[in-house]
């Protein structure tokens, strides 16, 4: 049996190993915490800004959402970042499983942002329907419509977006209208 003396000395002993245990976590986690900070604030300097992209799938014309991290545009401007994303979609998705929602040849032609509306021209590819691996129920309508969206969802100031092929305007009604049940 150890004496009062002993048990007195095991305690002295096991208490600045505890700390150190401690002292352990808690720098671990500073470092940790850091390390988190400096990261957060390497991405909020950085050029790039995150997006996300609505496509179908080519089996059965499931909804895909793809996020993406594309460069800012320079010099940044409204208008130039929404130009980017709209020749990111038109690019077409980058799974091989998503159907895109355009023709290869589709181009936009030019794009003007004024007062919360959005003028998209595209070319007169965006016309015609995707010939090989398009899902079943998507054609140009519900593509446009897709676009549409897409861009309300990544620029909370577009109120409206007003589509053209070739210079001439197409869906003239407001979508938000056209879905709205007239009774």
């Amino acid at each position: 049996m150890l004496s009062n003396e002993g048990r007195m000395r095991g305690l002295v002993q096991e208490i600045p190993a505890r700390r150190r245990f401690r002292w352990g976590i808690v720098r671990r986690f500073l470092y940790l915490l850091v390390l988190g900070a400096l990261a957060l604030i390497d991405f909020r300097h950085s050029e790039l800004v995150r997006r996300t992209f609505v496509f179908y799938a080519r089996a059965d014309g499931a909804t895909v959402v793809e996020e993406r991290m594309l460069k800012r545009a320079q010099p940044p401007s409204l208008e130039s970042e929404i130009r980017r994303y709209v020749e990111e979609v038109l690019l077409g998705p980058i799974s091989p499983d998503s159907a895109p929602l355009f023709p290869g040849e589709t181009r936009l032609r030019s794009l003007l942002f004024r007062d919360g509306v959005l003028y998209v021209d595209l070319s007169e590819a965006a016309a015609l329907p995707l010939l090989d691996g398009s899902p079943r129920g998507t054609g140009v309508f519900s593509n446009i419509y897709t676009l549409n969206e897409g861009i309300r969802r990544n620029f909370a100031v577009v109120k409206e977006v007003r589509f053209f092929i070739i210079g001439r305007q197409i869906f003239r009604e407001n979508f938000s209208e056209i879905f709205v049940s007239k009774v």
